[in-house]
C-alpha cells in the first residue's frame, strides 16, 4: 500500500533527529521545484536551495528534534503542530511551530512554517549574569 501524505510528513519530521544531519536524506523528501517558506522570512524555491538552507540552518546545532504535538491530514494537505527543539553547545531552544505541507506524487511540494521569530531570537540570547 502506498504511503499517505501524513505518513510521509511524519517520516520527514522524524528524519530531523538523525545525527549527524543527513541533508541529502532530508532533501530527498522534496520535489525538485518545492517551495519552503518560514513565514517570517522569504520563501526558498527549489530542492537544491532548500538543501543549502538546511546546511546553513543546522550549522552549529548539535541536535534537533521535531516533537509532534498534533498532526492532521486531508487529501494532500498535512498540518503539524510541533515543538522544534534545538540543542546548541551551550544552549537549548524549544520553539512552537505550526507547519503546513502540500504533498504531490509522494514528495513535499510546499512546506510553510508559522512561528514567532522573536520567541526564537529571545531564546538564542543567553541570560545575563
Amino acid at each position: 500500500m502506498a504511503e499517505t501524505p501524513t505518513e510521509l510528513v511524519e517520516r520527514f519530521c522524524d528524519a530531523w533527529s538523525a545525527q549527524p544531519f543527513d541533508v541529502a536524506a532530508l532533501g530527498a523528501f522534496f520535489a525538485d521545484d518545492a517551495v519552503y517558506h518560514n513565514i517570517p522570512m522569504d520563501p526558498i524555491v527549489g530542492r537544491a536551495n532548500i538543501e543549502a538552507f538546511i546546511v546553513g540552518f543546522t550549522g552549529g546545532v548539535d541536535a534537533m528534534e521535531f516533537r509532534m504535538v498534533n498532526i492532521v491530514g486531508a487529501g494532500n494537505l498535512v498540518m503539524t503542530e510541533r515543538i522544534d527543539a534545538f540543542t546548541y553547545p551551550h544552549l537549548k531552544v524549544a520553539l512552537p511551530v505550526m507547519g503546513v505541507f502540500d504533498v504531490a506524487d509522494g514528495k513535499i511540494a510546499a512546506w510553510r512554517d508559522y512561528f514567532d521569530m522573536q520567541q526564537f531570537v529571545s531564546q538564542m540570547t543567553p541570560p545575563e549574569g
